[in-house]
């Protein structure tokens, strides 16, 4: 019997918050200064050199040490997978994680990267804006379907990236196999244009799941130019039946200057923190997000999906106490 969708949950307790009038009121203070500042430095996970991760998160670990005066520094990694590690190990305090990784590391989901048990060592600041699955080929590949990628050379994302978890699910449902690369998103970018001018090397594609736009999939288009692959049925199986959030979508044509848009599967992201995380980063990390959220999109557009009714919808993994009561005081 299938469980309950998360999406589901999640949209149960915004709606629920939207009726007690979640809006942030008119004026409403995002910070305050009475807030103790952090009493040490701390390490944010942030994803691929590239990825809206890294991008994204070097320019809030900026902002936030400028608000504190106290150091954040952004580390770069293999991503999500890597991320929850780094947290539950205590070796990262905050950083990104697709939906579907967090709750397998939360369930400690069999068959998964985290089958050895759940890693309840984490806890949750926000649900920041979502991910698309992006199955990108050369514009003069023969590569039109899912199902055309069989026994391709293709780029899965790396070993420890959210990215391999939902490329592998969705091969996985389309019944597809594929000879896989774990190359990072520079890498794999780098690959689809050798395989052009030597058929015995790079890729034949590459799958990765990144904000919109995720920039050195954009600079394709200046160079070998691309298409992205509709996966729109395999899509569908997935967000009918998997339980972790994802939900059919699709990639606007002006996004990467494509023709029509192009079904995909879309994935929430949260911001996470170690558990035990002092209030002081909780809270100010936060804060810092909201605050200077123009500041934000100016490093990355996707800073402006960030919305208080919705950040709130982390469902199963519970929000941090610090963050709980920065949501209460702006009225959320």
């Amino acid at each position: 019997m299938d469980r309950p969708r998360l999406l589901t949950r999640r949209h149960a307790l915004g709606l629920g918050a939207a009726a007690a009038g979640s809006l942030l009121l008119p004026g409403c203070s995002r910070g305050r200064s009475d807030e103790p500042a952090p009493a040490g430095p701390a390490r944010f996970a942030t994803g691929n050199e590239g990825g809206v991760y890294a991008v994204y998160g070097a320019g809030l670990a900026k902002l936030v040490t400028e608000q504190t005066g106290v150091e954040m520094k952004p580390v770069m990694t293999d991503g999500s997978v890597a991320n929850l590690r780094m947290l539950a190990g205590g070796t990262a305090d905050i950083g990104f994680s697709l939906s579907d990784s967090a709750l397998d590391a939360w369930e400690g989901t069999p068959g998964t990267a985290f089958r050895s048990g759940a890693l309840k060592r984490f806890t949750a600041l926000a649900r920041t804006y979502d991910n698309y699955v992006h199955v990108v080929v050369p514009t003069s590949s023969t590569i039109d379907t899912i199902e055309d990628l069989k026994g391709k050379v293709v780029s899965v994302g790396p070993a420890n990236s959210g990215t391999r978890v939902v490329a592998l699910r969705i091969l996985q449902t389309a019944g597809i196999s594929v000879q896989q690369k774990t190359l990072g998103l520079e890498a794999a970018v780098q690959g689809l244009q050798d395989r052009l001018t030597n058929p015995k090397k790079g890729i034949d594609a590459l799958i990765w799941s990144g904000g919109l736009p995720t920039k050195p999939i954009l600079d394709l288009q200046k160079t070998i130019g691309f298409k992205l692959v509709d996966i729109g049925a395999t899509a569908q199986q997935i967000a009918s039946k998997r339980f972790g959030g994802y939900v059919l979508s699709s990639i606007p044509p002006s996004v990467y200057q494509l023709s029509t848009s192009v079904p995909t599967l879309a994935v929430p992201n949260y911001l996470l923190a170690r558990k035990n995380l002092s209030d002081a980063w909780a809270w100010w990390t936060l804060s810092t997000m909201f605050r200077r959220q123009a500041d934000l999109m100016a490093i990355h557009p996707e800073a402006g999906s960030l919305d208080a009714r919705s950040a709130i919808a982390t469902m199963p993994i519970p929000l941090h106490p610090a963050a709980i009561r920065w949501y209460k005081e702006n009225h959320v």
